[in-house]
């Protein structure tokens, strides 16, 4: 029988006792540090000025105090594992977090927004809201406040821990991702639509649906009629894909012609990065 692990997410930015407290006091069994690629991105994320020489100045000061909360993490928690992420991008954060408690949907993931500044904590926050997730959002009130954040933490001490209220939404389903996957990749075009310099056509998206085993073509094997267009596949995809998407702002879909085409938005583009796990497996493998 697998045992559950309570697993928490944070964002790592100039933080230290907000990071550290809860994960102590909740007896966290797994700890997922989401960090920046530098100091300047962690600046960025928190809406400071960062870049140039103030950041390379501080640098070092940062890296030696988030060596010592891995260090006090590691004393307290059996496992900590760090996650690679652009903390100034609200899509990555949100689709890390998705991500993560996709691996963790048997055990309780909870998601500590108050660890990296203004992007990740909406991005967290944002991805906590997803009714596919059971992820639970938290906010760490500190003692105090300091003036600087990269030669030292910038809050010291904590208050108190409240959970988040969230507000549930849905996010796009399996074969709505499949979907935008395929027209946000030209490279997956071929064999479906040749010419790369307009959109795919609803029937391309039929076929490769078809092709690739999506749930909402299952049962849409055989032509309606014998003009061997299959006018139920069309109303299916419709209804089960693009008709969302649209709503949602994710796709539009055009006339052209006697065609209707369909190209992805750029909303569309952030929402297939933020959801793209929804195709994968655990490996990372696509399922």
């Amino acid at each position: 029988m697998d045992v559950v692990k309570r697993v928490h997410v944070v964002p790592l930015g100039y933080e230290f006792d907000r990071i550290l407290e809860p994960i102590r006091d909740q007896r966290a069994d797994l700890v997922y540090l989401l960090e920046g690629d530098s100091v300047d991105d962690h600046e960025r994320a928190d809406g400071g000025a960062g870049g140039d020489g103030h950041a390379e100045r501080n640098a070092t000061a940062a890296a030696e105090y988030h060596a010592e909360l891995r260090e006090e993490l590691e004393s307290v928690v059996p496992e900590v594992r760090t996650w690679e992420c652009d903390l100034t991008d609200v899509y990555a954060v949100l689709g890390d977090v998705t991500t993560i408690a996709d691996i963790h949907a048997e055990d309780q993931v909870y998601v500590n927004v108050s660890g990296a500044g203004t992007i990740p904590a909406i991005g967290a926050t944002i991805a906590c809201m997803d009714v596919s997730t059971d992820a639970h959002a938290y906010y760490v009130e500190p003692s105090t406040y300091a003036h600087a954040g990269t030669t030292e933490p910038i809050s010291f001490g904590v208050d108190e821990i409240e959970e988040v209220p969230t507000y549930p939404i849905d996010s796009p389903t399996r074969d709505q991702v499949a979907i935008m996957e395929f027209l946000a990749e030209p490279d997956a075009w071929d064999g479906y639509h040749d010419d790369r310099t307009a959109p795919p056509k609803k029937k391309d998206l039929i076929e490769y649906a078809r092709d690739h085993d999506l749930s909402f073509m299952a049962d849409r094997r055989t032509p309606d009629d014998r003009s061997g267009e299959d006018k139920g596949a069309f109303r299916v995809l419709d209804t089960h894909v693009l008709e969302p998407l649209a709503e949602d702002g994710y796709v539009t879909i055009e006339s052209v012609g006697r065609r209707r085409v369909v190209e992805l938005t750029e909303r569309g583009e952030n929402a297939y990065r933020a959801f793209r796990h929804k195709l994968m497996d655990e490996a990372g493998e696509r399922r």
